[in-house]
């Protein structure tokens, strides 16, 4: 005689207890299930049959008593392991057909094989043999509404044999169906009985019952009858054996599948609810996508004002370092920087280019037009190291430097306020001081840099020219030197500090100073605003996270009975948990997209009314990451939540 598949001894289950009263529905049930057995358990509603069925398939535990599968005892198998079993060794077929909704026929049938980590190939042929032999070949892609009964009920049992169907546990499985559709489905199990699979039937009907070679009566929790107590016969070859299954579940319940497979399963199934859930998906999103593209939006529009208030303080030469001379004592004359120190200064690796500066505020006429300008006499180098190009004629050259040649270069105000209206300037002579210079070229319009003081009041003659003929002086007032790298002005105002004292006996007889200190202030200014603003932005990413976890609330309360079906199927509880959470990630990142492509918009938009924007990569990704983060974190309670269902209430919820 072969080992019994199944052996309960004295299993008893209680109700309620603690607040509630207790009620006791099983009451001592002592039992084996050999292989190759079609057995009918018979009873009345409330006699405890069904609650027996779910003890049976490990959807439940018993309040006391042992209960052996395959000679091993279920009481210490962990929940992974029950999992294997009603994924491996159980196939469930329910009065209520207990069929997901939102999948096909198909995808119904496959799900006990996505848990046990069939590729999908392998999955595709066998669902779509199972509903061929069954005799639903043209309705692979139909969702259970779109099916009878009789055709939801074979698809049950198409399901329940996905993984093998060792075990046949069918609940009612006529009760739901018309005479024709319910003879067929027993056709079936008899067809299933006769090639080896144990059938254990659960009904109410003795007629029935009475197609089973094995009727078990229960009656008030208790066996009162039953036709094969004896025991029955040795299993023949075809029929599964215990110690094989035993075998096989010792080696399969520490596998942990396909991850990959499910969980690309599990975001089809997260895409496929979202679609059929459109409406609420988009107003679940809304919160997400406003938050996304606020936050790219606001770190863009910040980031942008900072590069503009940026190129506007390099305009001004702001980036640039000034040399001039200054008292080393009280009791000494003031230092001078000399042309030989400018031209030792020029020759430093840190140092770009240099500028002496030799000017002061000068009387200029033209015509009878008599007004006051600063002059300054520059090198060729004045349009690169300011930033300040001629936009018409041209800046003098190196022969006007070397000659000394009376020509200039004026602001766009000294044209306005000197010369006539309309006139080019370009040729025009200029009496300034008492010598005449002629206009060669017109510098581009600059504004102030501060206060009162206008940068385009400004004439730029050569070095040479204004020592010579305005000044009469040889030394400049001060230098402007230009880094070679605006990102180490200190490195190379150290350098320039180092080589005049040199110079100069090791006196601190000249002043360096640079306004980088003034950039990087700005600077933090502007990223502290980019800041605030993003942080502004992020609360309505917060918003829309809470609104995730509602949705997902919600959506768990809703698809109770779909998660007691994937756990009678097979479903582990991560495996649930990997569902839900993906179906929150999947929001967060669609979400996440549309909120992108929405702030990429509106900074177009930006762009075209001349606001300053300037969208950063890692702004960009730092927000997408937010919103998948958002996902996660409130997604996580509605996942564990529903991993943490009873399958049994979770089956029998409305």
């Amino acid at each position: 005689m072969s080992q019994p598949l199944i052996e309960l001894r004295d299993i008893r289950k209680v109700y309620g207890g603690v607040d509630s009263p207790t009620v006791e529905v099983l009451r001592g049930i002592s039992l084996s299930i050999h292989p190759g057995e079609f057995v009918a358990i018979v009873g009345s509603s409330g006699s405890g049959k069904s609650t027996l069925m779910n003890l049976l398939g490990c959807l439940d535990r018993p309040t006391s008593g042992t209960y052996h599968f395959a000679g091993k005892p279920v009481a210490e198998l962990d929940v992974d392991e029950l999992a294997w079993l009603r994924r491996e060794a159980f196939g469930f077929v329910f009065q209520g057909y207990h069929l997901i909704p939102s999948g096909s026929a198909q995808e119904n049938v496959e799900m006990p094989a996505i848990y046990a980590g069939i590729p999908a190939e392998q999955r595709h042929a066998r669902a779509a043999s199972l509903l061929q032999r069954l005799g639903l070949a043209e309705r692979t892609g139909n969702r259970p509404h779109q099916l009878s009964g009789g055709q939801q009920q074979r698809v049950s049992i198409a399901r329940a044999l996905m993984n093998g169907g060792h075990i046949i546990l069918a609940d009612e499985p006529t009760g739901a169906l018309d005479s024709h559709s319910g003879a067929e489905v027993m056709a079936l199990l008899d067809e299933l009985a006769s090639q080896g699979h144990v059938i254990i039937l659960i009904t109410h009907d003795r007629e029935v019952a009475a197609r089973a070679q094995r009727v078990i009566e229960i009656r008030d929790g208790q066996i009162v009858s039953d036709s094969g107590a004896e025991p029955p016969p040795a299993a023949s070859a075809e029929h599964l054996q215990a110690n094989e299954l035993r075998q096989r579940l010792d080696r399969g319940a520490t596998l942990r599948g396909a991850w990959k497979g499910e969980l690309l399963e599990s975001l089809r199934a997260a895409w496929r609810v979202m679609w059929i859930n459109r409406f609420r998906t988009a107003l679940t999103l809304l919160g997400i996508v406003i938050g996304v593209a606020s936050v790219v939006v606001m770190l863009a529009v910040g980031e942008g004002s900072k590069r503009q208030v940026m190129a506007q303080m390099a305009a001004f030469g702001s980036n640039i370092l000034y040399l001039n001379g200054k008292h080393a004592t009280l009791r000494e004359t003031a230092g001078i920087v000399t042309l030989d120190d400018v031209e030792a200064i020029g020759q430093l690796p840190q140092v770009q280019r240099i500028m002496p500066v030799i000017g002061g505020e000068l009387s200029v006429r033209y015509g009878n037009n008599h007004q006051q300008f600063y002059v300054g006499g520059n090198n060729t180098q004045f349009a690169q190291i300011l930033n300040w190009p001629v936009v018409e004629g041209s800046f003098f050259s190196e022969a006007d430097e070397r000659r000394g040649a009376a020509v200039a270069v004026i602001g766009q105000k000294v044209r306005e306020k000197l010369l006539a209206p309309g006139s080019s300037g370009i040729g025009e002579y200029l009496l300034i001081g008492n010598v005449p210079f002629q206009v060669v070229g017109i510098l581009a319009g600059k504004g102030a840099s501060s206060g009162d003081q206008d940068s385009d009041e400004r004439i730029v003659v050569p070095y040479s020219a204004a020592a010579i003929r305005l000044f009469a002086k040889h030394d400049p007032e001060y230098v402007i030197i230009a880094a070679a790298d605006s990102s180490r002005v200190a490195e190379t105002e150290a350098a320039i500090d180092h080589l005049m004292r040199q110079r100069h006996q090791g006196k601190k007889d000249f002043d360096l100073t640079n306004d980088a200190a003034l950039i990087q202030a700005e600077a933090r200014t502007q990223n502290s605003l980019s800041l605030m603003l993003g942080a502004i932005a992020a609360i309505s990413l917060l918003v829309g996270g809470i609104g995730v976890m509602n949705i997902m609330l919600m959506t768990v309360r809703e698809r109770t009975r779909e998660i007691g079906i994937r756990m009678a199927t097979g479903a582990r509880q991560r495996d649930i948990l990997r569902q839900f959470l993906s179906e929150a990630v999947m929001l967060s990142m669609v979400g996440g997209i549309t909120g992108i492509v929405l702030a990429l918009s509106i900074g177009a938009g930006l762009l075209l009314v001349d606001i300053a924007v300037a969208f950063a990569l890692p702004a960009i990704l730092g927000a997408f990451a937010c919103a998948v983060v958002t996902g996660v974190v409130f997604g996580f309670m509605p996942a564990r939540k529903a991993a943490r269902l009873d399958p049994v209430k979770a089956l029998t919820s409305e």
